[in-house]
Parts: structure tokens; C-alpha cells; sequence
């Protein structure tokens, strides 16, 4: 149930964050037609591509709770990593190239001034989306903090690191534009376009590398890898703990396999009744390891052939 009630307010936020997206994507394509302004066409794509994301992020949400069935055994939880991905790619294509797009365009045209009323109407909408940026931005920020395992979780992470990206480009977008109505210079502009452009490279690099990771099978934490080979090796029934492997097969599933030499002396009834007992008390102690695997073996003897 926790599971189920951490997505739930997971969804809220990731609704929120679409809602305000729409809106101001909209808004900001309107104000970049009307002035023209390349660093608020440049922001316009940019909350085109988090609106996709966060339609990714709604689909990650839904089908990585879907239980473990004969052709997915250890269940769905990567389909989280898997969205997220597409979501940094999404990120790099519709926001970044499209930034970089735009600035170019803007340096190669050599326009000098622009329309002031149409500046100010661009202004004012990137005005309201720094407001609305910023709200959502606290929303999942106050999310990540008091919610347990909100900082490992990739939407919550996703939209943490759209919302405040879409702060600085807002901010970034402003100065661009101002600079250029003070100056009737449209380099200024131009520039914070490339701005945004690499500063969504960056981030879409960043979140992908994350996915990346945990799509390929990164190790669970290493806290609780020790916290469990200290386990393993306290029971008066294990001689050796050989090897301990972990994997992250989701945000609250964790695969344990390890290879234990059992003391000698322990015939195979009490070999099944200790991996029994073994294996229920890790899952009392870490739900997390909901998959665990015990390769026992017996130690051989010694002092003798």
C-alpha cells in the first residue's frame, strides 16, 4: 500500500506539472510568434518536450506496478527506468536541438531590433511561467524531501529536474529578451537560446545516464548490500559467505543471490530448514529484497581426508 500511496501523490505532481506545461507552452508559442523572440520559441519547445515527458512519466507510473507474470518474472519495475529514458531523450531532441536551432537561426538572420509591444507581451507570458514553473518546482521538491525513497524515484526525479530546468530557461529566456529590447542587439538573444539549448543537452545527459544504469542492472545500495552480507555472515550456520550479489529490479524490488558455505557437519534437512529460515527473515527485515536467492553449499571438513 505504501507503494501504491507514494505513486498516487507521484501522479498528483506529475499531473500538476503537465497541466502547467500546457498552459504555458501554449502561451509561449503565442508570445514567440507575436514578437518573434527566438529564446521564447526556444522555451516554447522546451515545455512541448516536458508535456510529452510528463505523458511518459503518467505511463511509467501505470505500468510499473503491474505484477510479475510467466513472461516477466521479476515484474515490471525497470518500465519506471525505461520511460524515464525516453523522457531524456525527449528532452534532448524537442528541447535541446530545437534551442540550438533557434539561436543559430537568430545569429545567422542579423536582425537587430524587434517590436517592443510584442517584447512586452513575451515578457509578461514568460512572467507567469516563472510563476507557474516555480510552484510546480516546489511541489516535487517538497515530495522528494518528506516522502521516503522520493529522492530514487526516476518521475519524481524526471520532474524535479524539468521544473527546474524550465526556472532557469525561464530566467535565462528573460534576460535574452530584455537585453535584446534595451540593446537592438539580437545576439543577446541568440545566447540564451544556445543557453538553454546546452542546458537541456546537460540535463537530458544526465537522466539518461541515470536510466541507463538501472536499465543495464546497477547494484542496490551499498548500505544495505553490507547491512546483508553482515546478516549472512552472523548466522552460527554459515562458515563463508563466498559471494553477495544485489540488483535494483525496480524502486522497491531488489534481487539478492548469494553463495554461502554452510559449517560442516549439517545434514541436508537442516540445510533446507536453515535457507528457509534465512531467506524469511531477510524478507522480515528488507521487504525490499522480495527476490533472494541462496546458492548453500556445504564447507568441507577439516583435518583429515
Amino acid at each position: 500500500m505504501n507503494g501504491k500511496s507514494a505513486d498516487r501523490r507521484t501522479r498528483i505532481t506529475v499531473l500538476v506539472a503537465l497541466a502547467a506545461n500546457l498552459v504555458i507552452a501554449s502561451a509561449k508559442t503565442v508570445g514567440g510568434l507575436l514578437s518573434g523572440s527566438p529564446a521564447l520559441l526556444s522555451e516554447a519547445a522546451h515545455s512541448v518536450a516536458d508535456s510529452v515527458n510528463e505523458v511518459f512519466l503518467l505511463a511509467a507510473l501505470r505500468r510499473s506496478r503491474r505484477p510479475a507474470d510467466a513472461r516477466h518474472p521479476f515484474g515490471y519495475g525497470k518500465e519506471r527506468y525505461f520511460w524515464s529514458l525516453l523522457a531524456a531523450v525527449g528532452i534532448f531532441v524537442m528541447g535541446g536541438c530545437f534551442s540550438f536551432f533557434q539561436g543559430f537561426e537568430a545569429l545567422r538572420s542579423h536582425e537587430e531590433e524587434s517590436g517592443s509591444s510584442g517584447y512586452a507581451v513575451g515578457l509578461a507570458v514568460l512572467g507567469v511561467a516563472l510563476v507557474a514553473e516555480g510552484t510546480s518546482l516546489v511541489r516535487a521538491l517538497h515530495q522528494v524531501r518528506h516522502e521516503e525513497g522520493g529522492a530514487k524515484d526516476p518521475a519524481l526525479r524526471t520532474v524535479v529536474a524539468e521544473d527546474a530546468t524550465a526556472v532557469i530557461g525561464v530566467v535565462l529566456a528573460m534576460a535574452g529578451m530584455a537585453l535584446h529590447l534595451v540593446t537592438g542587439n539580437v545576439v543577446w538573444e541568440a545566447s540564451a537560446s544556445l543557453a538553454i539549448g546546452v542546458l537541456l543537452v546537460y540535463v537530458a545527459f544526465r537522466l539518461g545516464r541515470d536510466a541507463r544504469d538501472q536499465l543495464i542492472g546497477e547494484a542496490a545500495d551499498p548500505e544495505l548490500r553490507e547491512a546483508i552480507g553482515d546478516f549472512l555472515g552472523r548466522q552460527a550456520e554459515i562458515d563463508n559467505v563466498e559471494s553477495l550479489l544485489t540488483m535494483r529490479l525496480g524502486l522497491d524490488s531488489v534481487l539478492v543471490a548469494a553463495r554461502v558455505d554452510l559449517s560442516p557437519g549439517i545434514d541436508s534437512e537442516e540445510v533446507e530448514r536453515v535457507s528457509v529460515r534465512i531467506r524469511r527473515t531477510m524478507s522480515r527485515t528488507w521487504p525490499q529484497a522480495d527476490h533472494v536467492f541462496l546458492d548453500i553449499t556445504n564447507a568441507p571438513p577439516t583435518g583429515g581426508v
